[in-house]
């Protein structure tokens, strides 16, 4: 009875580490990550391509509401897994990083920089009484002179530099085949029709365009912009006859 009262002790107190050295509490949070869609990130030779898997739970809820990939600066883009609305806290705390950084010193704060930002403040969280750790992991996509840069944001306040990654549900799934088939030598375009079939690996089938949502910054003019629909369909046809010609 002690040895369980102890046990619960480690699980609820997410300033305490049980005696193998773990914190319960972080480890909640990265389940929660996988509980969420997933998202795709990719580091192109001309670019940042960012996916995400958008689920709409109603025909009658409105698509555009349900955000997954978010601008955090001009420069930047993050797409989330997890709880969304920890992830728009986190966005928003990203945003303010980059505008302190553009009032203050008149120019564009790193990628590496900002997302150091965000798991710092993520990192407070896993020792602070009375708080619980962010169920939300962020792929950080942008250009760092003139160079496209990608990290990752783990619950524990750890970020990690890609090429390519994929976070949320399917994980595994998803990062074994971004393995198999990613090249550096990529273009933009190339990598939005990877991002996208591997969103599509785990359901064995190509997604449809209102299922996913695909942004890009280029290091041609280092802007943040959301991919068309008309433009994600002609890349999914693409994908459809390449699986019908296999």
């Amino acid at each position: 009875m002690q040895g369980q009262s102890q046990q619960q002790a480690y699980d609820r107190g997410i300033t305490i580490f049980s005696p193998d050295g773990r914190l319960y509490q972080v480890e909640y949070a990265r389940e929660a990550v996988k509980r969420g869609t997933a998202s795709v990130g990719l580091r192109t030779a001309d670019g940042v391509v960012l996916a995400a898997n958008r689920q709409v739970s109603s025909p009658l809820m409105e698509r555009s509401s349900v955000e997954k990939i978010h601008k955090a600066d001009d420069h930047v883009g993050v797409a989330s897994a997890g709880h969304v609305a920890d992830a728009r806290q986190l966005v928003d705390l990203a945003r303010r990083r980059a505008q302190g950084e553009q009032l203050r010193y008149g120019q564009d704060i790193g990628v590496e920089t900002l997302t150091r930002s965000i798991t710092d403040h993520i990192q407070e969280y896993t020792q602070t009484g009375g708080a619980r750790p962010f169920g939300v992991a962020l792929l950080v996509g942008g250009i760092d002179d003139g160079e496209p840069k990608l990290f990752e944001t783990d619950p524990s306040g750890t970020d990690y530099e890609w090429k390519a990654a994929a976070i949320g549900g399917s994980r595994d799934a998803i990062q074994g085949y971004l393995e198999d088939h990613y090249r550096e030598d990529l273009d933009v375009d190339g990598g939005i029709e990877l991002a996208v079939s591997a969103l599509s690996e785990p359901q064995d089938e190509v997604v449809e365009a209102e299922e996913v949502d695909v942004a890009t910054i280029t290091t041609d003019d280092e802007s943040f912009a959301s991919v068309s629909d008309d433009h994600l369909e002609s890349i999914l046809a693409e994908i459809d006859v390449e699986e019908t010609d296999e």
